[in-house]
């Protein structure tokens, strides 16, 4: 199963700290982990594997709605700071589109990704 992992600057945190308490999840379950680039950079730097696309702004967000057309992304989980402005918010919101379109589960905060990573 492959998860795509996304989180605005001011989430980023948040993002490892949901993984490190969901890593036995993770790993038992062998999951594939792809992002964004800078959000892929904190994640390696906190032990895991993950395959690091662009950033987000520079197309980080389409090449894993891409994934998600492809049928090769199973799951998004993706931490948006919505009190914040971001430039890339059209590639935002088509990837959000791309899940609906494709049945794809899409968590925007962590308390749906709880519920998502623990129903793998």
């Amino acid at each position: 199963m492959e998860i795509a992992i996304i989180a605005h600057d001011g989430k980023k945190a948040e993002m490892v700290q949901f993984l490190n308490e969901h890593s036995e999840i993770l790993h038992q379950k062998k999951i594939t982990l792809i992002s964004t680039g800078t959000t892929g950079e904190k994640v390696k730097k906190a032990g895991f594997e993950v395959n690091a696309l662009l950033s987000g702004p520079l197309g980080g967000d389409a090449q894993i709605a891409a994934r998600v057309a492809e049928g090769k992304c199973n799951m998004v989980l993706f931490f948006r700071d919505p009190l914040d402005k971001h430039p890339h918010e059209p590639d935002i919101l088509m990837l959000m589109r791309l899940c609906d379109v494709h049945n794809v589960p899409l968590a925007t905060n962590e308390a749906t990704a709880k519920l998502l990573v623990r129903a793998v």
